[in-house]
């Protein structure tokens, strides 16, 4: 693929580290920045050939076949409308927008022109969530009644993101992002998520939007999925999901601790991994950040699903499914309500009843538990399906 960056800060840097780094038949031959000089800087660290601070420029050639959106959010949508215009596939960076509607517009925006288009939500291309995923979708958990995702670190590296009018919100759209779509992924995208309940405030930065949130939200065959997030953790960048079903669980680590364990003085002072605090002390640092961070099978899936002709596993439609769902965390969190989930546009499964939770014993009794003890003894414990009543059996 010949590739069209628009963006050259820290997110357009990772995705060129792939892009580039990875299958190596893939090229960035042009690059946009709204400076020049930032474009210019680009340019010459990746060997692009065409380098400006004019949008249109970027993406309108005719050696590009597919355009890159690493731009602030409130550029997005201007950057999509571009893509339509000149008839160019795109994928874009997390969140697909600052909210519902804008999201809701670039997805008609892309499927009216016919284009390819793809949601950059990298952390649901990870190792250990692809792994963890197949165990899911074959059943190794059973049903899946809980899932959890937490995404905090000590805030973002570029000042739009503290700007509540270009970023559109605070820690909810930039994390929260990532955790509602990790946690659907689990539960099932084809099931609708009917509510939510939300907690946010500004605990310690001194800015309009929300630097810390924790939410639960509730989806149309009893399943819940939680997440927590936060622009004020001290430490690094924690990545943890958890996923509890009937028959299992899962616990997943992905950043903070990874079996990789240094201590030094500091006298480097060299980049040890992304949002670590210090360079000294007892630090935690992954061992392919491009790759653990989920760029590589991202970009595979993307280029591949182009070349094939076939929709990615994550296109501008899940990308409004999570605004939808963001939109009404931040209603939430302002009513201290559980607030209804807005989906103009529900392409899943509908009218999905809660699963049962009811195990047969035998044709009296629902099973409640069964356990060996430490004394060797084992205990079934019963409900009778007629009278409710309670009772143990010992062997």
């Amino acid at each position: 693929m010949n590739i069209a960056m628009l963006g050259s800060g820290f997110i357009g840097r990772f995705y060129a580290e792939s892009i580039q780094g990875y299958r190596n038949k893939d090229k960035i031959v042009s690059i946009y920045s709204r400076k020049e000089e930032s474009a210019t800087k680009f340019a010459t660290d990746y060997n692009v050939g065409f380098a400006t601070d004019n949008l249109e420029a970027a993406i309108d050639r005719t050696d590009v076949d597919v355009v890159c959106i690493a731009l602030p959010n409130n550029m997005h949508e201007e950057a999509v409308l571009l893509c339509c215009k000149h008839k160019k596939a795109v994928v874009t960076t997390k969140p697909l927008a600052r909210n519902a509607e804008e999201a809701k517009r670039m997805l008609l925006a892309v499927e009216k022109a016919g284009i390819f288009n793809g949601y950059l939500e990298d952390l649901v291309y990870t190792p250990k969530f692809l792994k963890a995923h197949e165990s899911v979708k074959n059943g190794a958990l059973g049903r899946i009644l809980w899932a959890k995702s937490r995404e905090t670190h000590p805030g973002p590296h570029s000042d739009w993101f503290w700007d509540i009018e270009q970023a559109g919100g605070g820690c909810i759209l930039d994390l929260g992002c990532h955790c509602v779509e990790i946690t659907r992924s689990y539960i099932g995208k084809d099931i609708l998520p009917v509510e939510v309940m939300c907690w946010a405030d500004t605990q310690v930065k001194p800015i309009d939007a929300e630097d810390h949130s924790i939410a639960l939200i509730k989806y149309e065959n009893g399943a819940i999925s939680q997440f927590e997030v936060s622009w004020t953790f001290r430490g690094g960048l924690d990545l943890r999901d958890e996923v509890m079903g009937t028959e299992g669980t899962i616990w997943i680590n992905s950043f903070l601790r990874t079996g990789f364990e240094m201590f030094t003085t500091g006298k480097s002072g060299d980049y040890l991994a992304e949002k670590a605090e210090s360079n000294s002390g007892w630090l935690f640092p992954v061992g392919d950040e491009v790759n653990e961070l989920g760029y590589n099978h991202m970009f595979m899936d993307m280029f591949a699903s182009l070349e094939k002709g076939i929709q990615p596993k994550e296109t501008f439609y899940d990308g409004y499914v999570v605004n939808a769902v963001l939109d009404a965390c931040y209603k939430s969190a302002k009513t201290k309500l559980w607030e209804p989930v807005k989906l103009d546009i529900w392409r899943g499964r509908t009218g999905v009843s809660k699963d049962s939770h009811l195990q047969e014993y035998d044709a009296e009794h629902y099973l409640v538990k069964e356990e060996m003890t430490h004394y060797g003894a084992k205990k079934i414990i019963l409900k009778n399906k007629t009278t409710g009543k309670l009772s143990q059996i010992t062997q």
